[in-house]
């Protein structure tokens, strides 16, 4: 996700996997109404159309390269998007309802955290990561859990590693459910 976060999106001349385009697309997305509160992002949604085009073209146009493990890699990688989208809201509809409660708003959190208000509006919608300075000072204001505001969730190529190199350590007393490891919510 580090790639895909708003400050690095000007540094990328190409989505180099299906994850990489549904995590622009959701992007995309999403930018289309902060752009309207915030000029800076129209260029930064103008290159990721670029981005999604291009990878488009490269990778769907052909209808002969569309095999099943295409396929499968786009549903896979469009799950672990939209789990990843309902984490943001939650997150973001927590940390609001805590606000709230306690009398502050976002700009007021920026302050607390020593961070713009432009930037602060990133953290919440998800299109940066919290520090884990920031997420230990918002657990500890707001009594949120660490785990409501870190996104756990465990990249597929090392879910895979992980599940094969448990399956092959014989005396592994680790003994995981599907869920631990599921790839589209770890």
């Amino acid at each position: 996700m580090e790639r895909l976060a708003i400050h690095n999106i000007h540094k990328l001349e190409e989505l180099n996997s299906e994850l990489e385009f549904e995590r622009a697309s959701a992007l995309y997305l999403k930018l289309r109404k902060m752009e309207k509160e915030n000029e800076k992002y129209i260029s930064i949604r103008k290159h990721l159309k670029k981005l999604i085009s291009s990878f488009e073209k490269t990778h769907w146009e052909d209808d002969a390269q569309i095999t099943d493990e295409r396929i499968r890699e786009s549903d896979l990688a469009e799950s672990i998007v939209q789990a990843e989208n309902e984490f943001y809201q939650k997150r973001k509809v927590l940390i609001k309802a805590k606000l709230k409660a306690a009398n502050i708003n976002q700009t007021d959190l920026a302050k607390i955290l020593g961070h713009s208000k432009g930037y602060m509006s990133e953290l919440i919608n998800g299109l940066r990561p919290f520090s884990k300075e920031d997420a230990v000072v918002i657990n500890r204001l707001f009594k949120i859990k660490l785990e409501d505001l870190i996104p756990t969730f465990i990249k597929p190529d090392r879910a895979i590693h992980i599940k094969k190199t448990l399956d092959a350590l014989s005396k592994s007393k680790i003994h995981l459910t599907e869920k631990d490891f599921d790839l589209q919510v770890s």
